[in-house]
């Protein structure tokens, strides 16, 4: 089986943790995305945070 990791992702406005991720381990790039942050009220790039 392979190793899996629980990925946190922080909206870049407000340092908010909003969603979890779980990917394989190996993953040599930071996670991005474009989701929806409720305490700023609209759609914000999310980083992965540790």
């Amino acid at each position: 089986m392979g190793d899996r990791v629980v990925v946190i992702l922080a909206c870049t406005g407000c340092k908010n943790k909003n969603y979890t991720f779980i990917r394989g381990k190996k993953k040599e790039y930071k996670l991005e995305k474009n989701k929806f942050c409720k305490a700023c009220g609209k759609s914000v790039l999310h980083k992965e945070a540790k």
